[in-house]
C-alpha cells in the first residue's frame, strides 16, 4: 500500500465536498491521522456525488426534477463510471478520479462500491419497503456498506469480518437515525422507507405519510426506528477496538454525534419535523470529547477481553 498522499487537488476539492455535505461527518473526519482522512473524504465525495447524480441535487441540496428515463440514463452511467475507476481508468471526473485512488490503494473489493450503487437502484425504481427487515436492506446498501469501505480506508483486512459486521452495524444505525430524522421530507419526495406493516399498525396511509393530521402517529413510528437502531450502536461500539486510536475516536465521535439526533427526534415528538434536527458545535465538541474516552477505552480494557457475541440482529455480511 503506497503511503503518499493522494493529489492535493483531489484532496482540497474532497474535503470542501464533505464541508458542505456533512459537517457532522466533516467534524469527526478532523480527528483522522492526515492520510486515512484524505482517502475517507474522498471516498465520501464519491458517495455524495452518486447520491447527488441520482437525486438530482447539490450536495444534497435544492432537488432538480428529473425525467425518469435520464434518472434510469443516470444510473447506468454510474454502474459504468463505477467499474471503470474500480479497473483503474483515468477520468476527468474528480469525484471518480478521487474514489479510483482510494479504491486502488486500499484495495478496496469491489462489491462494496457496486452494492453502494444498488441501493440507489432502489431509489430509481420506487421500491416499497413491507418489514423492518427490507427497511434495513435498503439501509445496508446506502450506509452499511460505507461503513465497511470506511472501516476498510482506516486499515481493516477486508477478511476481518468481525470488524467489518460491526461497522455494517454502525452504518445500520446511522440511516435508520437518518430516516427516522427525515420522514417527512422524503415522504413529501414521494420516498417512504417506513415498513408497510408498521403504517398499517399505525393507521397511517402510504400516501398520507407527510400530512399534519399524521404526525402523532409518525411520531411513534420515529421511535420505533431510533429504537430499531440503539442495538445497532450498542454492537458497533465493539468494532473501535479493531481499529487505529485516531479512527476510533473518529468513528465513536461520529457514532455520538449522529445517536444525539435520534435522542433528539424522540424527544420532539410530533414536532420533531417543524425544523431540520441537527445538533450544536458545543453538543458537537462534548460528543467528540466521550468518543475520545469511548475510543481509549477501546484501545485498553476492551482490547484485552474477548467480545461479547453480536446479538442476533439482521445482517449482510
Amino acid at each position: 500500500m503506497s503511503e503518499a498522499l493522494p493529489g492535493p487537488d483531489l484532496v482540497q476539492a474532497s474535503r470542501e465536498t464533505i464541508q458542505k455535505g456533512s459537517q457532522s461527518f466533516a467534524a469527526a473526519a478532523a480527528l483522522f491521522d492526515p492520510q486515512t482522512r484524505a482517502d475517507a473524504e474522498m471516498l465520501y465525495a464519491w458517495c455524495r456525488h452518486c447520491d447527488d447524480v441520482i437525486d438530482g441535487q447539490t450536495l444534497g441540496h435544492d432537488r432538480e426534477a428529473l425525467d425518469p428515463a435520464e434518472v434510469e440514463e443516470r444510473l447506468v452511467g454510474l454502474y459504468a463510471q463505477t467499474r471503470a475507476a474500480l479497473a483503474g481508468h483515468p477520468t476527468d471526473d474528480p469525484a471518480f478520479a478521487a474514489f479510483r485512488e482510494v479504491a486502488a490503494r486500499r484495495d478496496l473489493p469491489e462489491r462494496y462500491p457496486i452494492e453502494l450503487i444498488d441501493g440507489f437502484a432502489m431509489d430509481v425504481a420506487g421500491r416499497r419497503y413491507e418489514t423492518i427487515e427490507d427497511t434495513l436492506d435498503y439501509c445496508w446498501h446506502v450506509a452499511g456498506v460505507v461503513g465497511v469501505m470506511m472501516a476498510i480506508v482506516m486499515g481493516v483486512r477486508p477478511d476481518d469480518l468481525q470488524t467489518l459486521r460491526r461497522a455494517q452495524d454502525l452504518g445500520l444505525a446511522f440511516q435508520l437515525t437518518n430516516i427516522a430524522r427525515d420522514i417527512v421530507e422524503d415522504a413529501q419526495n414521494d420516498r417512504i422507507y417506513l415498513p408497510a406493516d408498521w403504517l398499517a399498525a399505525a393507521s397511517v396511509p402510504e400516501d398520507a405519510v407527510a400530512a399534519p393530521e399524521h404526525r402523532a402517529a409518525v411520531a411513534g413510528l420515529a421511535r420505533r426506528l431510533v429504537e430499531a437502531a440503539e442495538p445497532y450502536y450498542a454492537s458497533a461500539r465493539w468494532g473501535l477496538r479493531g481499529l487505529p486510536f485516531r479512527s476510533a475516536w473518529a468513528v465513536a465521535a461520529a457514532r455520538g454525534v449522529y445517536r444525539e439526533i435520534g435522542v433528539k427526534v424522540v424527544a420532539r415528538g410530533a414536532k420533531a419535523w417543524d425544523e431540520r434536527v441537527s445538533t450544536s458545535t458545543a453538543e458537537k465538541l462534548g460528543l467528540a470529547l466521550g468518543g475520545g474516552l469511548m475510543a481509549l477505552r477501546g484501545a485498553t480494557l476492551d482490547r484485552w477481553r474477548a467480545p461479547p457475541a453480536r446479538p442476533a440482529l439482521w445482517s449482510k455480511i
